[in-house]
């Protein structure tokens, strides 16, 4: 096998194991010898290496190695010398199944049921939206039309975008391109978001109290409508009356 270097290991130069070095490492691992265990990863890591390389056109071979290696750890703990077959034997499907398993996964990125429910109703509320005005709805807009709070709608509609990478090409000409991560600027300082926050802020504070509130427990805290006029008494119908009243003093203190 040829030289090869993943995550800083020589795989070339890693040891190999007899039958009876393996079976004996496996006995002493199963009494709980963290040393013989690590020497049987150590020693196993060639077997890993081959099954990356059958996937190596899926998916980036340092992460398929390091999966690769969880399965193998797998494959040490599961296995039982009374099996009566070699570890090798065991251990390849073990290895195989976990990256497999990675590869249709797709991504580390997991999106709850919930999340998907949320992203579900507001992609469905956005495209009903765009037929009936066509024209593009707002986030509050959306959020207010599946009554979710809007930071739910955002977090919802952002984890199930496409990611893409910061190193990725917005313009190109000829060699010359520039960069996604070059287009980034610290949005959080600049003069223009200041007086922008600080216009809504005054906005709040010219607000009745009862709007005041409905925003605060909207927004802030999260609750749906439904659940805010349980928490101060009144009918959905009023808290909608109210929130809607209120975003139209700020839009036009804006």
């Amino acid at each position: 096998m040829r030289k090869v270097v993943i995550n800083g290991i020589d795989t070339k130069s890693l040891p190999k194991l007899t039958q009876a070095e393996c079976t004996e490492l496996l006995l002493k691992t199963k009494e709980g010898d963290k040393d013989a265990k690590d020497k049987l990863v150590i020693a196993n890591l060639r077997l890993v290496l081959s099954m990356v390389q059958r996937f190596s056109a899926r998916a980036n071979s340092d992460d398929l190695f390091q999966v690769g290696v969880v399965g193998l750890m797998k494959a040490i703990d599961g296995f039982d010398p009374k099996f009566n077959v070699r570890f090798s034997t065991y251990a390849v499907p073990m290895i195989t199944g976990e990256i497999r398993r990675f590869i249709k996964d797709g991504t580390g990125i997991k999106v709850s049921r919930s999340m998907r429910d949320i992203a579900y109703k507001a992609l469905k509320a956005k495209e009903e939206f765009e037929l009936k005005n066509c024209a593009s709805p707002t986030m509050l807009e959306i959020a207010e039309e599946i009554d979710v709070p809007l930071r739910d709608v955002v977090c919802a509609l952002d984890a199930v975008s496409d990611t893409i990478s910061l190193q990725e090409k917005v313009y190109s000409d000829g060699e010359d391109g520039l960069l996604l991560m070059e287009q980034i600027g610290d949005s959080k300082q600049n003069e223009e978001n200041w007086s922008t926050n600080l216009a809504i802020r005054e906005a709040i504070e010219k607000l009745p109290e009862r709007e005041r509130q409905v925003l605060n427990l909207r927004y802030y805290v999260g609750k749906t409508q439904m659940e805010i006029s349980k928490n101060i008494g009144i009918s959905q119908a009023q808290v909608s009356r109210l929130e809607k009243n209120a975003l139209g003093i700020i839009k036009e203190c804006l």
